[in-house]
């Protein structure tokens, strides 16, 4: 690339840098005194006026300065050679309130949390998802003589618990036996899989068994073939509230649009690999509401396999370099935490 791209790049970084850090347009005369670019103010206003041209920045009023523009972002996060790492203090931080969680559930919840106090946006995150995931347990536990629990756990760390009135008594030595056939029909296979050999278990009880085991396959396969990997949680909406300024007439709509869970599906949607961030600026989110927000997205899991998405949602005057930080190392520690590493 020619120098004067470079020399206007680095313009660019400055004018973002500033902007993000002062929210106010940023000038010839501020560029020069604050960064170290070694030209004149004419020569940078020079490049401010080729990048305005181009797109890459804007001049809000009448005033001197200008701000990025959704593609000045765009070159500017596309561009990113060095990711501002964390700083020990904030990975041991994560680390300790993430390793505290008692289930999936709790990971989730601390996860969001956190991620809204590391990035000062929204946090979401999705719960892990079962389409690869495989039974790892069933357990049965007697709450009365006629009411039983059942609680499935699968290799992705979800936990699923439900009640089962059984009509009639059953006795402990019973119940031992019904975890054994339960067990031995799902243990170590996938969801559907297993939704199918649950729903032919009845007809091979024995016809004492027969009722009992009814009510009970019904009620373990509606935990087999739902899809819990649609619920979302999240945290630290307020945050939106901070920088009225970021999202003129429209930050009604955003919080509006967060209410709704599909939309917010398809925020977090591109995250197709473990620790491949995605971001996407103003203009490039589908839906109309969002555009005046950036929302920095990953997949979270271990390795090839990925257990769902998180990320933030933020004006598009976000700390893109920090943002992308924290968001890939809060998911690498969480897809450690519920892929049992």
């Amino acid at each position: 690339m020619a120098n004067s791209d470079d020399r206007r790049f680095e313009v660019l970084r400055a004018i973002v840098a500033d902007y993000v850090s002062n929210q106010e347009p940023v000038g010839s005369k501020a560029i020069v005194d604050r960064h170290n670019l070694g030209v004149s103010s004419a020569t940078v206003r020079n490049d401010m006026a080729v990048l305005e041209e181009d797109g890459y920045i804007t001049q809000p009023h009448t005033s001197a300065g200008r701000i990025p523009t959704d593609k000045g972002y765009r070159l500017f996060v596309d561009r990113l050679s060095e990711i501002k790492p964390l700083s020990p203090a904030e990975r041991r931080a994560i680390i300790g309130f993430l390793d505290g969680a008692l289930d999936t559930e709790d990971v989730l919840r601390r996860s969001v949390r956190l991620l809204a106090q590391l990035t000062r946006q929204v946090a979401i995150i999705q719960y892990p998802m079962l389409t690869n995931a495989k039974v790892r347990h069933v357990e049965v536990v007697p709450l009365t003589q006629a009411r039983l629990m059942l609680v499935m756990i699968t290799d992705t760390g979800r936990v699923d618990q439900r009640t089962v009135d059984l009509g009639d008594v059953m006795s402990e030595e019973t119940v031992g036996r019904v975890r054994g056939v339960l067990n031995s029909a799902v243990a170590e296979h996938g969801l559907a899989e297993a939704a199918a050999r649950v729903a032919d278990l009845p007809e091979q009880a024995p016809a004492d068994l027969r009722d009992a085991m009814t009510r009970i396959c019904t009620v373990l396969v509606e935990s087999l073939v739902e899809h819990p990997e649609e619920r979302l949680v999240l945290g630290g909406t307020a945050n939106l509230t901070r920088n009225v300024a970021d999202f003129p007439g429209s930050l009604r709509q955003v919080l509006e649009a967060l209410e709704e869970q599909v939309v917010v599906l398809k925020l977090i949607a591109a995250a197709r690999n473990p620790g491949a961030v995605t971001v996407r600026i103003g203009e490039e989110n589908e839906d109309e509401q969002m555009r005046s927000t950036s929302v920095v997205s990953v997949g979270y899991g271990m390795d090839d396999l990925l257990l769902g998405g998180m990320g933030v949602v933020g004006p598009t005057r976000m700390d893109y370099p920090s943002t992308i930080a924290a968001v890939r190392a809060v998911a690498n520690y969480v897809g450690q935490i519920l892929s049992g590493k």
